[in-house]
């Protein structure tokens, strides 16, 4: 591994891991020579479907796991090497709750402050202003049991917080919540940010989360990250509108394949369930080619849209797939399992 970048506060390079497979069967690769690096004070953010071998990763920084091979870094400090000295300078929001579910909200943070090494009445502090800052000084001296989702999981944020980590590990932190919760965390997350000036590092199968709260973000696939950037670099790297056909039910794909293999302005033609995805340098020109084309070929059409660039685009020009069947194809891999 180079040597450690200043600006960088988390480093990764060609990490790999495997687990063991079930009896009988060959070893599951979780992640294949991952490598990226999150510059200090930012939300780097790691994009993927279920089981792309995002909490691995984060499970490795946060020196909850060794990788077979690689390296890493947190501040300049060797993952592997000096354990202890990192797990002092981050916090860990892992996805499923810590809290004490019969503690109040203020002993749940004064006991995350004090086994931390803090001083009761810095925790006692400490824990006040989190409170205060996550909306939950009303709720602080009820039973976590009686929390919201949304309330609980602010907790959860506030308790890796409590000791004022340099690096703040969050994965997938909104993972079962409501939309209305959901948006309230992305607001609470987002002023976290600003008020702590920490590097974050968030792992989401969301593509809205991901767009809204990452200043840079990976895409992870298969245990590989097949993309680094912003997310406008992203998004704007897919010159041109994203063109979007649904067809009738029974429409015979391959037919349909073939009849836009001649339409003018339309490229990267992909099948994702009943819905055939193109590109197109304008989308309001090369959609009228396309109808024609299909109506010509007497295939059934029920929708038809342009739209600009999104992440979804971009994971399906870097994948091969668009994210929804990706999550789909993970859950049944899980289930099959």
């Amino acid at each position: 591994m180079a040597p450690p970048s200043a600006s960088l506060a988390i480093e990764a390079s060609e990490l790999r891991k495997s687990y063991p497979g079930a009896r009988g069967k060959s070893r599951i690769q979780a992640l294949e020579s991952v490598s990226f690096g999150a510059e200090t004070g930012t939300i780097f953010g790691l994009l993927g479907p279920n089981g792309a071998g995002k909490s691995t990763t984060i499970k490795i920084l946060s020196t909850l796991s060794r990788p077979d091979s690689g390296d890493a870094r947190i501040g300049g400090v060797d993952v592997i090497r000096q354990p202890d000295r990192v797990r002092k300078s981050i916090g860990f929001v892992a996805q499923k709750a810590v809290s004490d579910p019969m503690d109040t909200g203020r002993e749940n943070l004064i006991l995350a402050g004090r086994l931390q090494g803090m001083s009761r009445s810095s925790a006692r502090a400490r824990a006040a202003e989190l409170l205060e800052r996550f909306s939950l000084s009303d709720s602080a001296d009820r039973l976590t049991k009686t929390y919201s989702g949304g309330m609980a999981r602010k907790l959860d944020v506030a308790i890796g917080l409590m000791h004022h980590p340099h690096v703040l590990f969050l994965d997938e932190p909104t993972t079962g919540l409501d939309p209305e919760a959901r948006a309230e965390m992305w607001a609470e997350l987002e002023a976290m940010a600003m008020f702590e000036e920490m590097t974050v590092l968030l792992t989401t199968h969301y593509l809205e989360e991901a767009d809204r709260l990452a200043s840079k973000l990976a895409i992870v696939d298969h245990g590989r990250i097949v993309i680094t950037g912003t997310p406008d670099e992203l998004k704007n790297g897919l010159h041109g509108d994203a063109v979007f056909v649904e067809l009738a039910p029974d429409t015979d794909l391959d037919a349909a394949l073939t009849a836009l293999s001649g339409a003018n302005g339309l490229s990267d033609v992909l099948v994702d369930g009943r819905t055939l995805r193109g590109r197109a340098t304008v989308g309001a020109v090369a959609l009228p080619h396309v109808l024609g084309a299909l109506d010509a070929a007497r295939l059934g059409v029920t929708s038809a849209t342009v739209a600009r660039p999104s992440l979804d685009d971009v994971y399906l020009k870097y994948t091969g797939r668009s994210f929804v069947s990706a999550s789909t194809s993970s859950a049944t891999e899980r289930n099959a399992s």
